[in-house]
């Protein structure tokens, strides 16, 4: 099982790693993160499984 990275969108670590390689070496998941952090919408804190 993969480790999850990302609680929010459930993204693991070879999710990222995919997502690079198919952008010549940027993250569009990253850029997804950061827009969902500035509206508010990361729940990561919530989600993750050593919060609840």
């Amino acid at each position: 099982m993969s480790q999850i990275i990302c609680y929010c969108f459930e993204y693991t670590v070879e999710d990222i790693q995919q997502d690079v390689r198919e952008h010549q070496g940027q993250s569009t998941i990253l850029r997804q993160i950061v827009a969902a952090k500035k509206q508010n919408g990361c729940q990561c804190a919530s989600k993750h499984p050593e919060n609840r």
